[in-house]
């Protein structure tokens, strides 16, 4: 046989082979002084502008690292318009929010701060206050000019690092624990891919790498425009950021505008806007148990 050909055949048995979902890192390197700082900003109600939210008010950290809220409650009661996504393995995101409109996890954290209808605050307003504080001291321990903006996202997004959720059954699975699913879980992985739910969610974080349309075979009837609201170009009206799967058991509700806590219905959505494909309730049933296996382990030390 040609060589190229039998080249080309076995990277095809690979690529069609291989497993789309890799398992999270049981750990990743981080900057323990910045996290610990950053940790601490995390929980510090001070950024906002009348001291009342923090990072943790809509990102809480003992269930799914999100506040299981339609939309989120900031300064002084208003209200936001998105649902609030996970922090948890937010790391693995090749970008952040559901528009993507931060390309890292400093640049994310940089943003709350300054929303009026999340923490209303300045940090031109904000540097001075922390000055007054313990956290100048803190701060000039780590960086060599204090409390600045950057710095402040940069020890936030550190800690933001430490918040991944490794060792869950289905990637207990994947290194090779065949007992670590039940056979309905494994029936539902692989009607997962069958039905193409894979094509979206995969990579580590089963999700959050890439955009695409809310509403392919089906209208979605969404009044959010997604990625136009940023780059105001037609082609992207619709499009979100795909979430990630990781914990979604502990996540509802769900989509962008949080249209449904039933996780059962999720999955039917989806197959009908995304995949434009039928589905019984049997392979829903499946699905749901293959997607309460991806509940990982949250860290140890998540106490304010």
């Amino acid at each position: 046989m040609n060589k190229l050909i039998l080249y080309t055949l076995l990277v095809s048995e690979f690529l069609f082979s291989a497993e789309l979902i890799t398992p999270i890192p049981t750990s990743l390197d981080v900057n323990q002084e910045k996290a610990t700082l950053g940790k601490e900003l995390f929980f510090e109600t001070k950024l906002s502008k009348n001291n009342t939210v923090s990072c943790a008010n809509c990102h809480q950290l003992f269930s799914g690292g999100d506040d299981n809220l339609v939309v989120s409650t900031g300064i002084n009661g208003a209200q936001g318009s998105i649902n609030a996504p996970t922090v948890y393995n937010a790391v693995f995101n090749f970008r952040q929010f559901w528009d993507g409109r931060a390309k890292t996890l400093k640049e994310q954290a940089m943003g709350p701060v300054e929303n009026p209808i999340e923490m209303g605050h300045n940090f031109e307003a904000l540097i001075p206050e922390l000055n007054q504080t313990n956290y100048k001291a803190k701060f000039d321990a780590i960086y060599e000019d204090g409390i600045t903006k950057e710095n402040i996202a940069d020890a936030i997004a550190e800690f933001e690092k430490t918040l991944i959720t490794p060792n869950s059954p289905f990637d207990r699975y994947l290194k090779g624990d065949q007992t670590a699913l039940t056979q309905k879980q494994k029936d539902g992985y692989e009607i997962f891919k069958a039905k193409g739910c894979i094509a979206c969610h995969h990579g580590v974080n089963i999700g959050g790498n890439t955009y695409n349309k809310f509403g392919i075979f089906s209208d979605s009837n969404s009044s959010d425009l997604g990625r136009y609201n940023i780059t105001h170009r037609e082609r992207d009206k619709y499009y979100f950021k795909v979430p990630s799967l990781r914990n979604i058991e502990k996540t509802a509700p769900y989509f962008h505008d949080g249209r449904t806590d039933d996780l059962r219905r999720a999955v039917l959505l989806m197959a009908k806007y995304q995949l434009g494909r039928k589905i019984t309730q049997e392979e829903i049933d499946k699905i749901v148990a293959f997607l309460k296996s991806l509940n990982g382990e949250l860290p140890q030390d998540i106490e304010p």
